[in-house]
């Protein structure tokens, strides 16, 4: 078709930070599978200056302009193009996204599928690794091993038989069936109200859905050839392999995911349909998971600061990360080498703003609004305090989207100041047992619990979600944040796009706040972190407000963390 044949011209090549762009004459051969390219068109005879295999390779449009996108190929190897415009983006795009699929699809059909080889999955602590580890399996009790082994001859497991793909066919048709029942839910929903039926998010989720069965499908497809070459050999000439139809019956047939006519669900009764309606959001909605504070385990509190090692060996691989970089560049995308990493994800680290709880149960003991916010403006500065231990500056982990982190604090309740606020330690030690004991009464425990819950909410952008409650004196926050990194030369900034909102519900009052913006400094050298930015805190009921400035430090001279 005219959609393989192959197609050239000249395209621009991000080459270095130094460099920049650099026009190229680039060729797509499809019978090969290759994207070359040359210094210009005179050039196209001799030996091409580079060249990335397209099998396997993923091809990104850029979201930050029209012109730029990425050819990804799985060695590793990336090219960074930019078109003239948008259509010629779209043009070279589109091409290179037909000439990828048609060489993946070759390598299912045409290749044997690869060894499987032995791998544990392994619970780990955040101490070691917040994701899953693969080393061998050592205890069958610990850890869930998956392992292929050689057998002897006269003991060789047969091969696959089709039933069991005609049971993954039947498993992919029910997956079918319930994906076209969640478009027509949605498709269904109002045209206006709280929920649409044009939301965003249920467009996007229908979206995905049925990329991911059309994926499902096409793997589904390599099986079945996989299969049919396997048995072709060891079967008599002549032979032919039918596949068995799937046991249920798909009979209703739909356009772009949507049900065309549904005669057997209108010559339902009403009151079945009703009942149907109510139990099917039941079914799919997914079990809340009952978090038991007393079932949490203590953290062992390390203070101890991992170096970073020889800068000088790490040179290079950070010169060489630079290179692919710009100034203003987002760094979402960007992959950054493990001896920078945390121990911990983004959603454990967002846990220390809550690390002095007692201050953070303080705010509503405060007799007058003014006090309240001085209280708020004290936690809020300390929150900042249980960041980074040390003065090395690490990136935390990547949440992926779905992730949780649960946690809570005990704080007992004489350690709270009270109304009089500072003045609480100088009280005579009666008048402290008797308002101890007056808060006591008031639960039937001599502590307070703060429960902390955060969720990666958004993969791409990274937008994380905590919460934080004290039931026993009636408060709760509430924020949301998105993280903005940007490569700002020797230095890297992030700015926390979002807004958090604290309750008193005592009092009636809600606290709205922003967040400041992070730069780590010296990456090249020895990293460290400060907060910049102007950040405020706002009480609509009462009227009170405060502005709160942190001031980076100078090029020259000038003091940290003011």
């Amino acid at each position: 078709s005219d959609h393989m044949e192959n197609i050239y011209g000249y395209l621009m090549k991000y080459t270095n930070l130094v460099t920049g762009w650099q026009y190229r004459f680039f060729v797509l051969n499809n019978d090969a599978g290759l994207l070359e390219y040359f210094v210009n068109e005179q050039s196209r005879h001799l030996k091409p200056r580079g060249t990335l295999q397209l099998a396997g390779a993923v091809i990104s449009p850029s979201d930050e302009d029209s012109h730029t996108f990425t050819v990804n190929a799985a060695s590793g190897e990336q090219y960074k193009l930019r078109a003239t415009d948008a259509k010629e983006r779209q043009h070279w795009v589109s091409r290179l996204q037909i000439c990828t699929q048609h060489h993946t699809e070759a390598i299912g059909k045409n290749n044997p599928p690869l060894k499987s080889r032995s791998f544990s999955l392994a619970s780990q602590g955040s101490a070691n690794s917040p994701g899953v580890q693969r080393r061998p399996s050592q205890n069958a009790v610990s850890f869930f091993s998956v392992g292929h082994h050689r057998l002897p001859t006269g003991k060789r497991v047969p091969m696959m038989q089709p039933d069991h793909l005609v049971d993954v066919r039947e498993m992919m048709s029910q997956a079918e069936g319930q994906q076209r029942d969640l478009i027509r839910s949605i498709e269904c929903l109002p045209v206006s109200g709280h929920l649409t039926s044009l939301d965003q998010d249920l467009l996007m989720l229908k979206a995905t859905s049925m990329a991911t069965m059309n994926c499902l499908n096409d793997c589904f497809h390599i099986l079945q050839l996989q299969h049919a070459s396997q048995q072709k050999g060891s079967l008599p000439a002549g032979t032919t392999i039918s596949w068995l139809e799937p046991k249920i019956s798909l009979a209703n047939h739909f356009k772009n995911g949507a049900a065309q006519n549904f005669p057997a669900e209108i010559n339902k009764p009403a009151s079945v349909r009703e009942e149907q309606s109510i139990a099917e959001p039941c079914q799919l909605a997914r079990e809340t998971e009952e978090i038991n504070p007393d079932e949490e385990l203590e953290d062992i509190c390390d203070d101890k600061e991992d170096d970073l090692g020889a800068v000088e060996e790490q040179r290079s691989v950070i010169l060489h990360l630079l290179s692919q970089l710009k100034l203003g560049m987002d760094l979402t995308r960007v992959v950054l080498p493990t001896f920078i990493l945390e121990k911990r994800s983004l959603l454990e680290m967002y846990a220390d703003f809550m690390s002095h709880p007692d201050l953070f149960i303080a705010i509503t003991n405060g007799a007058t609004p003014e006090e309240r916010m001085i209280r708020f403006v004290e936690y809020y500065l300390t929150s900042f305090h249980e960041g980074r231990k040390g003065a090395i500056a690490k990136k935390p982990y990547n949440p992926i989207i779905g992730e949780t982190f649960h946690c809570s604090w005990r704080m007992p309740k004489s350690d709270v100041a009270t109304d009089a606020g500072s003045n609480y330690s100088a009280q005579s030690p009666s008048e402290q047992v008797t308002l101890s004991k007056d808060l006591e009464g008031q639960t039937g425990l001599d502590y307070y619990t703060v429960k902390f819950v955060a969720e990666q909410v958004s993969h791409h952008p990274p937008v994380s979600g905590f919460y934080a409650e004290c039931v026993e004196r009636k408060m709760c926050v509430n924020a949301h944040v998105w993280t903005k990194s940007k490569f700002l030369g020797m230095s890297i900034g992030v700015t926390m796009v979002g807004e958090g909102l604290l309750s008193l519900l005592e009092h009636g009052e809600e606290y709205t706040f922003s967040l400041p913006c992070a730069y780590a400094r010296s990456i090249l050298t020895v990293p460290w972190v400060e907060l910049g930015g102007k950040v405020n805190i706002n009480c609509v009921k009462t009227g009170y407000s405060a502005s709160i400035n942190f001031h980076t430090k100078p090029f020259y001279g000038g003091k940290l963390h003011r």
